[in-house]
């Protein structure tokens, strides 16, 4: 089943190659959509593909790359709407 995920990332994600850490696990797990910056620090994703690879991608993200400090995750499911072609920085 293909699915959708909102999602913001708190902590210390900027600046330390987080965009490019999404970029490259989403293209691993074949995933659709977008990561980019936030003015207020934190970073916002929209994933999309089959469920067991968002859940995938997503605890991924948690982690984050070596330099990175994930202190929160917020995660708002929905159904693909397919508006992605590929996954991408913005």
């Amino acid at each position: 089943m293909e699915v959708s995920a909102h999602i913001v990332v708190s902590g210390l994600v900027q600046g330390v190659g987080y965009r490019y850490f999404a970029l490259n696990r989403a293209h691993q797990f074949g995933l659709n959509g977008l990561v980019r910056n936030l003015s207020d620090g934190n970073v916002e994703v929209f994933a999309e593909g089959e469920k067991s690879a968002v859940e995938a991608f997503i605890s991924e993200l948690r982690i984050g790359p070596r330099a990175a400090h994930v202190s929160d995750l917020e995660v708002a499911w929905g159904a693909a709407d397919h508006r992605y072609n590929g996954f991408f920085i913005e």
